[in-house]
C-alpha cells in the first residue's frame, strides 16, 4: 500500500521546504536476525498481518523539519494490535542486531513518550520539537542539526523470539524557519508544460529559469534581483542567508510580467558557469529570487535548492579525461593471476581509492581495455583488468574474477613496489565483465551473496555496483542473481555474437535485480566494438558504430555510473534515465552523427521510496493493475504475459505477442503488457482509493518499448510519442508529450535476419515526468486527489498508429 495519507494537500512545486529536509528512510530489514527480512520497512515481525517477512514502518505523514512550526508528523504502522511502541532518536548511527529487528540509531538515545499501537498496528507521533525540548541537555533540536528517528516496539511471538523489534530510520535535517522551494532551472520546451526543470545541466549549455504566474500570481509585476549563488546545505543558508552571485556581471535585476510560463522564462546565463572542479562531475548552485533586493534570503522568497542537494549542477565534460596522470603495470601472481593495473600517478598523496575490477570475454585479452582502466583512474579509481578464465566456462570465469579480486587486496605490498598500500579502498568496489565475463560477474556476486564462495579478503557487502557487458547467459536463473546489488547492463544491437535473441537474453540478468537497475542499448554497437583490440566488431547490420565511436560513448557513461553508486554523486543519476536526445555527455559523438542511437532504462530499487502502479508480476489479469486498481482501454490486442519471444523468429506473427522481447529466460518470471492501436486509443489505470495522493512522490516513470516488425511499428519507423493524462476525482485532467523534452520510445534497429523484415529485439527506455509539470498554465488538476493514470495514444501531434510494450508505471521519489 501506498503511505499512510493525511490532509496535507501543499502542492510539491510551491510548498514551505518539508522533503528537502526529511532525508530518504533507511536501515530496512536486510540481514535481519533470523532471516525475517523485509526491504521495505524493518524487519519482519508478528505485527498487524502476522506475516514474519513484513516488517514495521516509520514514515513521514505531513508537515515539514520548520522548527517553529513543529508539524512534522511521523507514522508508524505494521505493528500488532494494542502494542506499546516508543519513537527514539540520536544524532548518531549505529548498526547492530537488536531484538528481532536492526538498531541502526545509536551513541545517546533520546526517547519519546510510549505510545500504543491501534486496532489497524499503527500510531502516531508529533510535536518532536516540543517533545525534544523536555530532554536532557543536548537533547533539544536546533536549526542545521540532523536527527535520525527510529521506533522500538513490542512484538509478542515474533519470529526470532525476542519479543520486541524496531522499524526502519528516518533522518531529519531541522531548520529555523520557511522558505519556499521552488523548482526554477531548467530547459525550454516547445510543447506543454513549456519547460523542463532539470538537475544537471552541461558545462557550456545556457541556464534558464521558469515560473508559472498562474501558480504564482502573487509574483506578477513583481521586481526582483535573482541570484546564482554556490550551493549552501540547510545548515550553511541558516548560519549566513547572504546572497553573492557568481556571475561576473552579478545579479539579474527581472520583472516577472509573463502571463504564462513561456512567456515568463528567462535565460540567467549563456554557459560561462564552471563545472568543472577537481574529479567532480558537477559544481552545485542554488538560485534565489530576492524579491526585497536587499540581497539576504528572506522567508518567502523563492530558492531553488535549500537543501543539501543544491538547486542544479553543471556537469563536466565526462567523456574528457580526468585531472589526473595514470600509470599502468602489467605483472602476474601466477597462473590465471596476470593483472593490468591502471591507477593515479600521484596515488601517493590521494588517500584510500575505490576499485574497478574487469574480467573480459572468452577469446578476448584482458589487456584490451585501457579506454575503462585510463579514463576512470585519471578520476581517481585504482582499475584491475585481469586474466579471465573464460573457456570452461561462466563457473571458471566468476572464480578467476574473485581469486584476481582477492589476490589484488591481499598482496598490495608485492605490487608496483608497495605503490597500493593504503591507498586501495576495497569496500567500494566495482565488478564490470564483458561477454562470458560479463555472466561471470554476476555468477561471482551471487557466489559470494550466497556464501557458496567465501573470499579471503573482501564480502558480498564491498560490492558496490556489478557491470556486464553484452553478457552470455547460459546459466540457470538462480545462479546469477544481483538481489539488492547495483546493476547495469550494455547491449550492443548489432552485436554478432552475443544477438540478444536466440537462447541469448542478456536484459533478464537486469530484470531480475531488485536494487537500482539500468540498461543502455547501442544501436550499431557490435560486441567487439567495446573492447579495444584491432580486431573485429563481431557486428551484423545498418550504420554499424566504430569502436572510437562505442569508447566515446562508454568513457561518458561509465564514469557517471560508477560515481553515482560508488560515490553517491547526485548529478550523475541524470546520465542513467534522462533520455539521450535531451541529455547526454559533452564529448559523446554529435547530433549529426544519425548513426548513434541509444536507449536508457532504470528503474529504482524495490526497496526505494516508490509506489508501483503496475508492474504486471501481480494481479495478472489484464484488467487489474498490481496496485489493484481497475484498468480499462481502447487499445487493440492487449495481451499480458511473460516478456519472452515465443519462438526462434523475429518475424511478426499475430499468434506471438511478445515477439522481440527478450526480458525473461525460460525460467524467468518476468511481465509485461503489449498492445496497438489504428486510431486514437487509451490505456487508463484507476488508482485505488488510498492511493490518490501524488504530492509525496516527485515523477511518473514509465518503462516502454515499440514492438518490432509490427505492421504499425514499420508504418512510422521513429521514435514512438504520446501522451501521458492524470485526472482527479473532479474530472479535470492534464496531459504531457512523453517526448515533451526530446526523444521518445526509440524504435527497434533495423537490423535483418532471424526471420522476415527489418528489426531486432524490443528496445525498452525509461520516460520520466514530473508530477508538478501536470500543474502548468494553472490546469487545476488535484495533485493530492488523482483518480486515473491514462495513456493517450494517436492524438494530435502523435502517430496514428503504433505497437507499445510496457514493464512498469510508477511513482518515485527521485
Amino acid at each position: 500500500m501506498i503511505p499512510i495519507r493525511t490532509a496535507f494537500a501543499a502542492l510539491l512545486l510551491f510548498t514551505p521546504l518539508a522533503s528537502a529536509q526529511v532525508g530518504d528512510p533507511f536501515c530496512f530489514g536486510q540481514g535481519c536476525p533470523c532471516n525475517n527480512d523485509d526491504p521495505l520497512a524493518g524487519c519482519g515481525n508478528a505485527g498487524f498481518d502476522g506475516s514474519p517477512s513484513t516488517g514495521a514502518k516509520l514514515e513521514v505523514l505531513g508537515g515539514g523539519a520548520v522548527i517553529v512550526n513543529d508539524d512534522l508528523a511521523l507514522g508508524i504502522s505494521g505493528m500488532a494490535t494494542n502494542q506499546f511502541g516508543m519513537l527514539f532518536t540520536s544524532t548518531n548511527g549505529t548498526s547492530l542486531s537488536f531484538g528481532d529487528g536492526l538498531r541502526c540509531v545509536g551513541g545517546r538515545l533520546y526517547r519519546f513518550p510510549v505510545r500504543q499501537s491501534d486496532a489497524a498496528g499503527t500510531f502516531q507521533e508529533a510535536g518532536l520539537v516540543a517533545t525534544s525540548n523536555t530532554f536532557h541537555a543536548g537533547g533539544a533540536v536546533t536549526a542545521g542539526s540532523t536527527w535520525n528517528y527510529q521506533v522500538w516496539y513490542r512484538d509478542p511471538g515474533g519470529p526470532c523470539g525476542t519479543d520486541f523489534n524496531v522499524t526502519n530510520a528516518l533522518p531529519v535535517t531541522w531548520t529555523e524557519t520557511e522558505v519556499t522551494l521552488d523548482q526554477l532551472v531548467g530547459n525550454p520546451a516547445t510543447g506543454y508544460p513549456w519547460f523542463e526543470y532539470v538537475r544537471a545541466i552541461n558545462e557550456g549549455a545556457p541556464i534558464h529559469l521558469a515560473f508559472d504566474p498562474l501558480l504564482r500570481p502573487e509574483l506578477a509585476g513583481e521586481t526582483a534581483d535573482v541570484y546564482i549563488v554556490a550551493a549552501k546545505t540547510i545548515a550553511e543558508w541558516d548560519v549566513d542567508p547572504t546572497l553573492f552571485d557568481v556571475r561576473p556581471g552579478g545579479a539579474d535585476t527581472l520583472t516577472f510580467g509573463g502571463s504564462d510560463v513561456q512567456s515568463n522564462t528567462y535565460q540567467l546565463d549563456t554557459g560561462t558557469i564552471p563545472g568543472t572542479i577537481g574529479t567532480e562531475i558537477g559544481i552545485g548552485y542554488d538560485v534565489v529570487v530576492d524579491l526585497d533586493q536587499n540581497g539576504v534570503l528572506d522567508p518567502g522568497e523563492p530558492i531553488d535548492g535549500y537543501s543539501d542537494e543544491a538547486g542544479f549542477y553543471v556537469v563536466r565534460d565526462v567523456e574528457a579525461a580526468g585531472p589526473y596522470a595514470v600509470t599502468e603495470i602489467i605483472y602476474t601472481g601466477g597462473t590465471w593471476l596476470g593483472q593490468d593495473l591502471y591507477y593515479p600517478s600521484n596515488i601517493a598523496s590521494l588517500g584510500e581509492l575505490p576499485l574497478i575490477v574487469v574480467s573480459h570475454g572468452n577469446g578476448h585479452d584482458y589487456r584490451w581495455y585501457d579506454h575503462i582502466g585510463e579514463h576512470m583512474a585519471s578520476y581517481g579509481y585504482v582499475v584491475m583488468s585481469h586474466q579471465n578464465n573464460t573457456g570452461p566456462g561462466i563457473h571458471t570465469a566468476s572464480t578467476t574474477t574473485l581469486t584476481n579480486t582477492d589476490y589484488l587486496i591481499g598482496n598490495q605490498a608485492s605490487i608496483g613496489g608497495g605503490v597500493l598500500v593504503g591507498h586501495l579502498d576495497h569496500h567500494r568496489i566495482t565488478w564490470l565483465g564483458h561477454s562470458r565475463g560479463g555472466e561471470g560477474v554476476l555468477r561471482a556476486y551471487t557466489r559470494v551473496f550466497t556464501g557458496v564462495y567465501t573470499p579471503s579478503n573482501f564480502t558480498a557487502d564491498d560490492i558496490v555496483l556489478v557491470s556486464s557487458i553484452a553478457p552470455v547467459t547460459f546459466l540457470a536463473a538462480y545462479k546469477c542473481q544481483p538481489e539488492f546489488v547495483n546493476y547495469h547492463l550494455w547491449v550492443g544491437s548489432a552485436d554478432s555474437d552475443v544477438t540478444g535473441f536466440g537462447g541469448s537474453y542478456p536484459f533478464a540478468l537486469m530484470e531480475r535485480a531488485k536494487g537500482n537497475r539500468s540498461s543502455i542499448t547501442l544501436q550499431g554497437a557490435g560486441h567487439g566494438a567495446f573492447h579495444n583490440s584491432s580486431g573485429s566488431l563481431w557486428a551484423n547490420g545498418p550504420c554499424k558504430l566504430t569502436r572510437p565511436e562505442v569508447h566515446q560513448i562508454m568513457r561518458g557513461q561509465f564514469l557517471p555510473l560508477v560515481k553515482h553508486y560508488i560515490d553517491g554523486d547526485i548529478p550523475s543519476k541524470d546520465f542513467l534515465w534522462r533520455q539521450w536526445e535531451s541529455f547526454k555527455p559533452i564529448g559523446a559523438p554529435p547530433d549529426s552523427n544519425v548513426c548513434v542511437q541509444v536507449s536508457l532504462d532504470y528503474s529504482d530499487s524495490s526497496a526505494a521510496d516508490k509506489y508501483v502502479i503496475d508492474d504486471y508480476e501481480t494481479e495478472t489479469a489484464p484488467d487489474v493493475a498490481s496496485c489493484g486498481g481497475a484498468v480499462s482501454f481502447t487499445v487493440g490486442n492487449l495481451v499480458e504475459a511473460k516478456m519472452r519471444d515465443g519462438n526462434t523468429s523475429l518475424t511478426w506473427l499475430a499468434s506471438d505477442p511478445m515477439n522481440g522481447m527478450t526480458r525473461a529466460q525460460s525460467d524467468d518470471p518476468f511481465r509485461g503488457v503489449v498492445f496497438d492501436w489504428t486510431m486514437p486509443a487509451y490505456y487508463e489505470v484507476e488508482m485505488p482509493t488510498d492511493a490518490r495522493n501524488f504530492t509525496d512522490q516527485v515523477y511518473l516513470s514509465l518503462r516502454a518499448c515499440q514492438g518490432t516488425r509490427h505492421p504499425n511499428t514499420i508504418a512510422v519507423l521513429e521514435d514512438l510519442t504520446f501522451d501521458v493524462t492524470l485526472r482527479d476525482v473532479d474530472g479535470t485532467s492534464s496531459s504531457i508529450s512523453c517526448g515533451f523534452a526530446g526523444g521518445g520510445i526509440e524504435e527497434p534497429y533495423q537490423r535483418t535476419g532471424v526471420g522476415d523484415g527489418a528489426g531486432w529485439a524490443n528496445e525498452f527506455e525509461t520516460v520520466r515526468l514530473r508530477l508538478t509539470d501536470f500543474l502548468s498554465d494553472d490546469s487545476a488538476l488535484d495533485l493530492s486527489r488523482i483518480e486515473a493514470v491514462r495513456l493517450d495514444f494517436g492524438g494530435t501531434g502523435h502517430a496514428l498508429v503504433g505497437r507499445l510494450g510496457l514493464d512498469s508505471i510508477e511513482l518515485t521519489g527521485n
